[in-house]
């Protein structure tokens, strides 16, 4: 099995996150475990669709859903796809497989009062965390940026004068996005008491926990909950329900959807017309509110 070489190919060429290389990995040792205890298989570079299509109904009969299921499968065809463009393989045994049905996932945003209670209603405390807290959903809602690229931002990304922010999007795409003038405000008052912490490990990055190490995913999903559980019953606070948010309200609003897709650092339209439920459910509103024949 050539699992070496092809993470190697996802890191260094296809430049992917070592998150995403290790759920990739992780699912073609599963299927390796799956050949082994089931066909003797110990290489699965020689597994034919037979052995792939008996590990799709195990993982089924215990319970996975058909999205995991896809998304292991995903990986799989990944890699033998690899070995196609490396002459260690003839004919990928999945060209001809068919994804498993799923259900559209829905996911609603914060109304535009949801956030203006946050962002406004709210009290931070006066000090560096209550700053870094505000500044965090302040940049979420602003930009639509995702998670690792918040926690990722450089201190020389930001752009003050200029009002922009050089974001690292995935496999490395750079982008700039727009900084509102209040984000401005709300960076240089951060700043102001970054510069008073006792220490500062990562002086490179912009957002620090309180004993000055760069911030770790846990961290953000807590800052996201607490605050905004105080004025949401929605069931799902995180950070990419921001995300959804700042591109329905762009789209509310009318904003063109190449722009917003430009904005979000989506390398395809598809990705970005996944947040149009929500703004036709507006049009629709408006149309009703306002056409002349509706209310006949």
């Amino acid at each position: 099995m050539m699992l070496k070489g092809f993470v190697d190919y996802l890191l260094l060429e296809k430049k992917y996150s070592i998150h995403t290389v290790k759920a990739y990995e992780k699912d073609i040792l599963a299927f390796s475990e799956f050949c082994v205890a089931e066909f003797q298989v110990v290489d699965i570079d020689s597994a034919n669709y037979s052995m792939i299509r008996s590990w799709i109904v195990s993982l089924s009969q215990l319970g996975i859903s058909n999205r995991s299921i896809n998304r292991k499968i995903a990986s799989l065809k990944a890699y033998f796809r690899f070995l196609q463009k490396t002459g260690n393989l003839d004919l990928n045994p999945l060209v001809k497989h068919k994804s498993l049905k799923t259900s559209k996932k829905i996911e609603i945003p914060f109304s535009e009062m949801e956030m203006e209670k946050v962002l406004s209603g709210l009290e931070y405390t006066d000090d560096f965390e209550g700053k870094r807290d505000a500044l965090i959903i302040h940049v979420l809602y602003a930009t639509g940026m995702r998670r690792a690229e918040l926690i990722n931002l450089k201190l020389n990304s930001v752009d003050i004068e200029g009002l922009s922010i050089k974001v690292l999007g995935k496999r490395n795409k750079e982008r700039i996005i727009p900084m509102l003038p209040e984000t401005k405000v709300k960076i240089q008052l951060y700043i102001e008491e970054r510069k008073l912490l006792n220490i500062i490990k990562d002086k490179d990055f912009l957002l620090l926990t309180a004993v000055g190490n760069k911030l770790y995913d846990t961290i953000v999903y807590r800052i996201i909950n607490k605050y905004f559980r105080e004025v949401s019953s929605k069931v799902k606070t995180s950070p990419h329900i921001l995300r959804h948010t700042f591109a329905t309200h762009l789209l509310n609003k009318g904003a063109d959807l190449n722009s917003v897709k430009e904005l979000l650092g989506h390398s395809s339209l598809a990705s970005t017309q996944v947040y149009t439920h929500n703004s036709i459910a507006e049009l629709k509103k408006v149309h009703t509110l306002a056409h002349p024949r509706a209310k006949q």
